[in-house]
């Protein structure tokens, strides 16, 4: 009699033990990383901005080429009429034309911190708009925690969400109309 019972008994709290363990799963912490970087790079807005910016970088650097090629045509001016040319107006020439190569290196110099400038200030504006978006999907997916991967170690991919976060970001985006002007930033 208590082989029977012990045979009925084993598989009971088996199944119990079964059935029991989604309920022990469902106070699990659900947590999500973003890789940031995914998102700057392939959002409608990281985009736009890109594109933006290398508008703005070609620009500055034809404004350079400009002034290079003025420079050069001074140099060769004065090359060919440094013969007939007394020594204080050639003196002036050649001053003028350091003062210009010096105004060139201080021109692209502004030029390239201005291009840091927007760039850090389109970052800053993503993750603004990212953090916004982050917040909404934590709720409505019931995240305990949602972070940037640049400070996680190691992360499944399972728990990544960048590809929804993007997806969410560019239907916003596309819903407001806006077109991520960089001369607003």
């Amino acid at each position: 009699m208590f082989k029977c019972k012990k045979s009925i008994i084993i598989p009971l709290f088996l199944a119990v033990l079964w059935l029991a363990t989604p309920c022990l799963g469902a106070d699990v912490a659900k947590i999500g990383v973003v890789n940031i970087q995914k998102v700057l790079m392939t959002s409608s807005a990281g985009k736009l901005a890109k594109a933006q910016i290398n508008k703005k970088a070609r620009e500055m650097e034809n404004s350079l080429t400009t002034k290079k090629e003025e420079i050069e045509k001074l140099k060769e001016t004065l090359e060919r009429e440094a013969l007939v040319l007394d020594k204080e107006t050639r003196g002036e020439r050649e001053r003028d034309i350091r003062i210009k190569i010096n105004d060139i290196k201080s021109l692209k110099n502004k030029y390239e911190n201005d291009l840091k400038k927007i760039e850090s200030n389109v970052v800053k504006r993503i993750q603004e708009d990212v953090r916004v978006i982050i917040q909404e999907l934590g709720k409505k997916g019931g995240y305990l925690l949602i972070i940037f991967n640049n400070v996680v170690l190691y992360s499944p991919s399972s728990i990544d969400v960048t590809d929804e976060l993007i997806q969410t970001y560019n239907n916003v985006l596309a819903e407001k109309g806006d077109d991520f002007n960089i001369d607003s930033l």
